[in-house]
């Protein structure tokens, strides 16, 4: 009988030990999905820049420290993404609302987009925060700028190509990192769409697409990094 109590009690720890880790395992799976959810991703440091705003301002990086603000480069003569990217971050701005966040528009077309053109193109669309800043400056240095930000920009020699680019949007913190969040499968999304589209899960990009999931993503993020 002793011998049967023994072998009961050893054989209850075997099946004792298994359940506590799953549960262990369950726990980790738990708060790893969480921190996933609740952190963002440090991605770079934010390249240098300098350029000339709408009001003829030399505006840097250094000069936006201490706000969170997006990156998006366009131009103000662009007849397709460039009006759907800045309806979406004038929505971001409206729901924003904060002095502490801000927005650097690049114009990839400066022989055009003078500061006084900026300075029109800001009021047609109704920007109302003073840190929006719409930067025009040498073609080059803006080409190696998106080059920085791994953004994507067309090269200036080719003609038919010069004024193409990304509708991506680059996040940055009060610190000058550029963040993101993480996707379903916890990898780092880099950056956010500024674009439109036809479904609600933002795989089929359309201009006069209804859904814009990214924006709110933005808006999202954005107040999470305001609080910190």
């Amino acid at each position: 009988m002793p011998k049967n109590k023994m072998s009961n009690k050893g054989s209850k720890n075997i099946v004792v030990i298994p359940i506590v880790v799953i549960i262990v395992l369950f726990l980790g799976i738990g708060i790893g999905m969480n921190y996933f959810k609740s952190n963002l991703y440090t991605v770079m440091k934010v390249p240098d820049f300098e350029l000339t705003d709408q009001n003829n301002k030399k505006i840097t990086n250094k000069d936006m420290l201490g706000k969170v603000y997006l990156v998006e480069f366009f131009f103000s003569s662009c007849p397709t993404i460039c009006p759907v990217m800045n309806t979406n971050m004038r929505v971001v701005e409206d729901e924003i609302n904060s002095p502490d966040f801000g927005i650097i528009s690049i114009s990839i077309d400066p022989t055009n987009d003078t500061p006084e053109a900026l300075k029109q193109h800001a009021k047609r669309i109704g920007v109302k925060s003073l840190n929006w800043h719409f930067l025009t400056g040498d073609r080059t240095y803006i080409g190696k700028l998106a080059d920085q930000f791994n953004i994507y920009v067309g090269d200036q020699e080719d003609e038919g190509e010069s004024l193409n680019h990304s509708g991506m949007i680059a996040l940055v913190d009060k610190e000058g990192n550029i963040r993101c969040r993480y996707n379903k499968d916890n990898m780092p999304i880099l950056y956010y769409s500024g674009l439109n589209y036809e479904d609600p899960e933002g795989r089929i990009p359309k201009l006069s697409g209804q859904y814009h999931p990214d924006r709110e993503l933005l808006i999202e993020d954005i107040r999470k990094l305001l609080k910190k």
